[in-house]
């Protein structure tokens, strides 16, 4: 794998096992809980929607490359932003990380700046412009899971949200 193409999906992986491991660490019993936020969804729902996350990595890297992913087109038939339980989630968390690694083994670097049509903007965007919009969505919500784990006074710290490097 090229390096940039390389040392992003590096990024996107360890944001993956960041919200897994954030996910482990959810209350069973607390997927309904109804966070003191107006408007706020409940943990599980909000599993569903780290689902919904990382199913937009899968979509932007078959927009890429229809013909070689064609069997990512499966995976729109998943269900995503509904109530999930933290089995389910660990499960297509894993089936949507094998994807995406499969996507970036095609990739190379120079393809980064290329032009991709997307359903919000026709004349496209940029593929590294998808990817980290994707990557900022994923690091957004596994931060909302944090906070969720935090009001439940789940003992959680700085270590469980991110990765230090050189450790």
């Amino acid at each position: 794998m090229e390096p940039l193409c390389a040392a992003l999906l590096a990024k996107i992986e360890e944001q993956i096992e960041r919200s897994t491991h954030l996910i482990e660490m959810l209350p069973a019993d607390r997927l309904e809980w109804q966070p003191p936020i107006p408007g706020a969804w409940t943990p599980g729902v909000l599993l569903g929607h780290l689902l919904e996350c990382l199913a937009g990595f899968c979509a932007v890297l078959y927009a890429v490359e229809p013909e070689r992913l064609r069997h990512f087109a499966g995976l729109r038939q998943l269900p995503v932003n509904h109530l999930c339980g933290t089995d389910e989630a660990r499960d297509r968390i894993g089936v949507y990380g094998e994807h995406i690694y499969q996507g970036f083994e095609l990739l190379r670097d120079s393809q980064l700046g290329q032009a991709v049509p997307t359903i919000f903007v026709g004349v496209g965007e940029r593929l590294l412009t998808l990817l980290l919009g994707n990557l900022e969505h994923l690091i957004n919500h596994k931060n909302q899971l944090f906070t969720y784990l935090k009001l439940l006074d789940v003992g959680v710290s700085s270590r469980d949200l991110y990765h230090f490097r050189g450790e």
